[in-house]
Parts: structure tokens; C-alpha cells; sequence
């Protein structure tokens, strides 16, 4: 399935109370990689950003006043996303201001045009409970380089969370390795299935075993005889 990490910029907080979207930006991903095949909108709001907003984005009122008014790109954009799995950081929002832009031109909401919308800021939240999980903080987590990033950009930061998205779902394909170079040759990655073999198993040896009867011994003296390898070896038992 294609997946399209997807981000935007707006002149406020609040699409019901009027606020409306100024930037788009959306990244494509086919089997975790970056394809290049991205789209990127500046868009006339028909209103001023709030100042706070402006804060945030940079983006100037005088900017977009020549830029294309949403129901322009609502063809463009939504053809492009159909069928793909989107990717969004803090996903009610943005999934909020498109479902109103689509409302206004009489368009059904934006699920209906996807087959899903995957949330990462829920993901952090599960994998990091407790610590804060905003883009920036999860860039600097996770090793992507974030240091362009002096104002919110709808593009840049749909790239960015391509690279957090990518490092945070790490793993999940652990048995299959590409043993093709990073750019597939012709188009088409080699992958061997780890899974079709019989791995080894190699035991500890005697001097081996001992130490770690001995490393039990402290642990039981330490702990009152409370060791927890211990349990676990007589409940399996």
C-alpha cells in the first residue's frame, strides 16, 4: 500500500471558529521509501493568520493573497491521497481542517477519500508514555536531523515525520532483510526470509554455566532468595 505522510500549516486553531488551511505538504513512501513523487500547496485562506500562528509558520497574509484557494487543489490533492494510507502527526487535527475545507466545497470527509489514517503522535505516545513526544522532540529521540527546521513548514515537516515514522516503526519487518543496495536495481529489492531457516542453537558451556550459577547465588543472597530467574525456572518446570 502506498503511504503518504501528509502535514499542514493554518492561520489558527480552530476550523469550526473559521480558521482555515495555508500549506500542504505530503511525502510518498512505497515499501519505506521515499519515492520523490511529493505534492506541495501554498493556499489563499481568504483570511489573516492569527498572530500566534504566524509565530509558528512564517507564513505571511501578503504571501498567499495570489496563491490558489483550496477548491482549486481539492481535485489534484485528493486524487493523489486516494486509496493510501496517510500518516499525520497529532492526526485529529489536520484530519479536523481538511474535513471542513472538503464541507465547504459540498465534498464527502476526508476518511472516505483513504484507506486509513495512521496517528504518530498516539504511536509515541505508546512507545514513550510519560515523555514528550512532539516532532521535535521525537527527531531529536530518534537521530533525524531537524536542525533546518527554525519555523513549522508543511512540507519539511512531512519530511521529517517520514524519517520519525520510518525509525519508529523500525523492526516491524524483522525477518525479512534487503540484501539488494539501498536503490533497488531496476526498481526491484531482493529480500530473503529468515524465516524458511533452521537457526542453531548453541548452549552455554560448563565454565559458563557455572558463572552464571554463581551470579544466581549473589542475586539470592541480595535478594533474600527472591531471585526472579529462579521463579521463572521452577514455574516453567
Amino acid at each position: 500500500m502506498r503511504q503518504i505522510v501528509l502535514d499542514t500549516e493554518t492561520t489558527g486553531l480552530s476550523a469550526e471558529g473559521g480558521d482555515r488551511i495555508i500549506e500542504i505538504g505530503c511525502v510518498e513512501l512505497l515499501a519505506r521509501k521515499l519515492t520523490g513523487n511529493n505534492r506541495h500547496f501554498y493556499l489563499n485562506p481568504e483570511r489573516d493568520s492569527h498572530e500566534d500562528a504566524l509565530k509558528v509558520h512564517g507564513i505571511s497574509n501578503e504571501f498567499l493573497r495570489d496563491k490558489p484557494k483550496f477548491a482549486a487543489v481539492a481535485d489534484e490533492l485528493m486524487e493523489y491521497l486516494a486509496g493510501a494510507e496517510i500518516i499525520i502527526h497529532n492526526a485529529a487535527f489536520d484530519v479536523g481542517f481538511l474535513n471542513k475545507e472538503l464541507e465547504l466545497l459540498g465534498r464527502p470527509a476526508f476518511p472516505s477519500f483513504v484507506a486509513e489514517v495512521t496517528d504518530t503522535l498516539v504511536m509515541a505516545k505508546e512507545m514513550y508514555p510519560g515523555k514528550r513526544n512532539s516532532l521535535d522532540a521525537l527527531c531529536d529521540r530518534l537521530g533525524v536531523d531537524n536542525s533546518s527546521r527554525t519555523l513549522h513548514g508543511a512540507l519539511l515537516d512531512a519530511e521529517l515525520l517520514a524519517d520519525v515514522y520510518i525509525n519508529l516503526t523500525r523492526g516491524q519487518d524483522t525477518l525479512l532483510i534487503d540484501v539488494a543496495s539501498e536503490e533497488a536495481v531496476g526498481g526491484i529489492v531482493t529480500r530473503v526470509d529468515l524465516s524458511a531457516f533452521t537457526l542453531p542453537v548453541l548452549l552455554a558451556s560448563d565454565q559458563e554455566s557455572a558463572a552464571h550459577d554463581e551470579v544466581l547465588k549473589q542475586l539470592d543472597k541480595a535478594s533474600g532468595g527472591k531471585t526472579v530467574w529462579r521463579s521463572l525456572i521452577q514455574a516453567m518446570a
